[in-house]
Formats: structure tokens, C-alpha cells, sequence
């Protein structure tokens, strides 16, 4: 009868390992990453940006920095 009262407790919370807390955080991550992205849709379809358009970071000569 004891036995029976101590695993049915609802108070103390089920001591899970390490590894399960850091796989549960990442699953609930990655669900609130999935449904916020659905509000702005697909990303992976972005244009990229050629380097020979970038502008030039020219502060050091403008500063005269060694």
C-alpha cells in the first residue's frame, strides 16, 4: 500500500536524466521555431546578394588607421 502511494504522487515531479530535459527543450524549441516561421512564410527562397556589389569598408583609410 505504500509502495502504491509513493509512485502515484502528483506533487513530486518525475526525475527524468540530463540528456531527456535537453532533447524535451530543443523539440519545444524547434515547435515554436516551426510555427513562427508559418507567419512569414518560407525563407529558403531568398535572393543572394553577389560580393562584387558589396560596398567597400574603407575606414581605415579614411581614418588613417595603422
Amino acid at each position: 500500500m505504500t509502495d502504491s502511494t509513493q509512485s502515484e504522487n502528483p506533487q513530486q515531479p518525475k526525475k527524468i536524466s540530463l540528456a531527456d530535459a535537453v532533447r524535451n527543450k530543443l523539440a519545444q524549441k524547434k515547435q515554436a521555431q516551426s510555427q513562427s516561421n508559418k507567419n512569414f512564410g518560407p525563407q529558403e527562397n531568398q535572393v543572394l546578394k553577389s560580393q562584387m556589389t558589396k560596398k567597400v569598408n574603407n575606414q581605415r583609410r579614411r581614418t588613417g588607421g595603422s
